[in-house]
């Protein structure tokens, strides 16, 4: 297949720009408008033209599309311009943005610039700050002329990037970027505007009856003691906080305090509105998500925004302002979002969720075999581990005993301590006093020697690779640890870094850390055990998304589910095959036992 490289330049002021809209938004708003686009087939010349719509609609057709690839930096963007514009879709898209992340890290910038100048293979130029607020029939010859250079230039230098990435780019990884930027690019799914309408309308009235009948004031929202009690009252522990006045514990609950501010996020809409209200912001993000879905519904289908290798284990990310990474799941209002977004006509959604991946990672990688053979025979692991935890048969323990067996499961994996666990049981509505949370971590790493041997292990690698000296990690073929990169090389042969790593005498004694945007992050053996099995969740997942692709589009993914859709007649047979992908093992993986559970239904929320 021929390769073409693309660039589109198109216009934009002080308020319809892509800072102040979304892609979406952009592209498919009115006032866009093409100024010109760049081409590059192979290693040819590049060729710019400029023109009416319909003039390079016509200019843009000679080009053997369905038999290319489509090369571009953001490919998001320049795919959603050539799609929903020109009616023009390549053989297969690669993205030299999502390269970049994946071989350079979420870390630093991947900007074309950024990566230009780190890759030495030029300069991206400033012509476009210099043409804002200026349409196509605004511009003179002269003036054309250079922003057709400076486009030209942005294709060169996406190309010669192309070429640098590809020689170390895992083939399987450029197919998962085309499936990534396919859910945006070629929309299939649809939004319920009645329901969502319904569902706006229902958020207000709820939201202006909690304040109300809570009796919460404004007084209360600025009282902290208050403020914590209503937080409290609806099941969320309030953050807290050392004073930098007194070096005493206080509420976290200022504007910059993160914690605080991530309760926006929180799935229950009541927490939503309590801590908006407390923030002075005007909506909730169950209000703003909403809004931003009626306001999609009225321009067309669902283009879904999948980051790919969105975080620092190559797990995907919500992208253009609508994260469908965290739609909520618990709470009053939890599935309305989700029944909104539709299969198109004559299609249904199938929506499959690998069970408990992480979890049987770990044991698997850890080598804790009867712990993978429980997983591996279908047992009830969370019963099993609760029935070591309350000293009875696993037919006498009861839901609550379960759930306490379930998060322990689930989140003492990676060497949390005795007030986290507490804590993370607390935000669960399940209260324990700090020695029985000493107790139950205990019990869970004298039960898990091998799992526990894995921290200790990865710890020795952080000493390793801070001494540029190689070390095994977890069960053989599996993972390699490279010290000159301060990385570990993942079964998809791209790298977990960590740049940076240095090694400090800190207050318990010797710590690691590693850079990051927003500074110089702690990492130890059980962090870096979290990361690596994320990493290696990602990784299967990721290999079975593409199979599934082969038969059926996928439309979505968030966490560790795949949604896809499929026609109405092939369902029963259309999830057989799902659920045989999901539970298909890769080679480098033999004996994880890897489980699955699936729905249908016309909607999302129905699956």
């Amino acid at each position: 297949m021929d390769l073409i490289t693309i660039d589109f330049e198109t216009y934009y002021d002080r308020e319809f720009s892509l800072t102040k809209l979304t892609t979406e938004e952009y592209v498919r708003d009115e006032r866009f408008e093409v100024i010109g686009v760049g081409i590059k087939v192979n290693n040819g010349v590049v060729e710019w033209a400029s023109g009416t719509e319909s003039q390079l609609k016509d200019w843009l057709l000679q080009f053997d599309w369905k038999n290319s690839m489509a090369l571009a930096h953001n490919a998001m963007f320049d795919g959603a311009i050539l799609a929903w514009r020109f009616g023009i879709v390549p053989a297969l898209w690669l993205d030299t943005l999502c390269m970049g992340r994946a071989l350079h890290g979420v870390e630093v910038s991947n900007s074309l610039a950024s990566l230009a100048a780190r890759e030495k293979v030029g300069y991206k130029g400033v012509e476009v700050l210099n043409v804002v607020g200026m349409r196509r029939e605004d511009f003179s010859q002269e003036r054309l002329a250079r922003y057709g250079d400076y486009c030209i230039t942005d294709v060169e230098l996406t190309y010669l990037l192309f070429q640098k990435f590809i020689p170390q780019f895992p083939k399987k990884e450029l197919k998962l970027i085309d499936t990534t930027l396919r859910m945006f690019i070629e929309p299939t799914l649809e939004l319920d505007k009645n329901l969502l309408a319904e569902h706006l309308q229902i958020i207000q009235e709820q939201k202006a009856k909690l304040l109300t009948d809570s009796g919460v004031t404004s007084e209360d929202l600025m009282s902290n003691p208050k403020f914590a009690e209503v937080l409290t009252n609806l099941g969320v522990t309030p953050p807290m906080k050392t004073s930098p006045t007194t070096g005493k514990e206080t509420y976290a609950f200022a504007k910059n305090d993160e914690e605080f501010i991530a309760l926006i996020h929180h799935p229950d809409w009541r927490v939503q509105s309590l801590v908006a209200a407390r923030l002075g912001l005007k909506s909730t993000l169950e209000e703003t998500r909403t809004q931003r879905f009626m306001e999609i519904a009225e321009r067309g289908a669902l283009p879904v925004p999948i980051k790919y290798y969105a975080a620092h284990t190559g797990r995907f990310g919500g992208d253009d302002k609508i994260n469908l990474q965290n739609l909520p799941s618990r709470g009053t209002n939890a599935n309305k979002l989700k029944q909104a977004i539709l299969a198109p006509p004559g299609y249904s959604i199938i929506d499959s969720d690998s069970s408990q991946i992480e979890a049987r990672v770990l044991a698997w990688l850890a080598g804790q075999e009867d712990l993978v053979q429980a997983f591996a025979d279908q047992k009830d692991v969370y019963k099993k581990m609760a029935s070591a935890i309350y000293a009875k048969p696993e037919d006498q323990i009861t839901k609550p005993e379960r759930f306490v067996g379930k998060t322990t499961i689930l989140g003492a994996g990676y060497g949390m301590g005795a007030m986290k666990f507490q804590a993370q049981l607390k935000t669960f509505g399940v209260s324990v006093e700090l020695d029985e949370a000493r107790r139950i971590i205990d019990i869970y790493r004298k039960t898990n020697p091998a799992i526990t041997a894995l921290w200790r292990q990865a710890q020795l690698v952080l000493v390793s690779m801070s001494r540029d000296e190689p070390a095994p990690l977890g069960r053989a073929g599996v993972l390699s640890v490279v010290p000159k990169d301060c990385a570990i090389l993942l079964p998809s042969k791209l790298m977990l870094r960590y740049d940076e790593l240095k090694i400090h005498d800190g207050e318990k004694g010797i710590e690691f850390t590693y850079k990051t945007r927003k500074g110089r992050t702690r990492i130890y053996g059980g962090k870096v055990i979290e990361n690596v099995c994320q990493a290696i969740a990602r990784c299967i997942i990721g290999e079975q998304m593409l199979r599934i692709s082969t038969k059926y589009k996928v439309v979505l993914t968030v966490h560790d589910a795949i949604a896809c859709i499929c026609k109405d007649e092939e369902v029963e047979e259309a999830q057989a095959y799902v659920e045989e992908c999901m539970r298909w093992v890769p080679k480098w993986a033999v004996g994880l036992p890897l489980n699955c559970e699936s729905g249908v239904g016309k909607s999302y929320g129905d699956c």
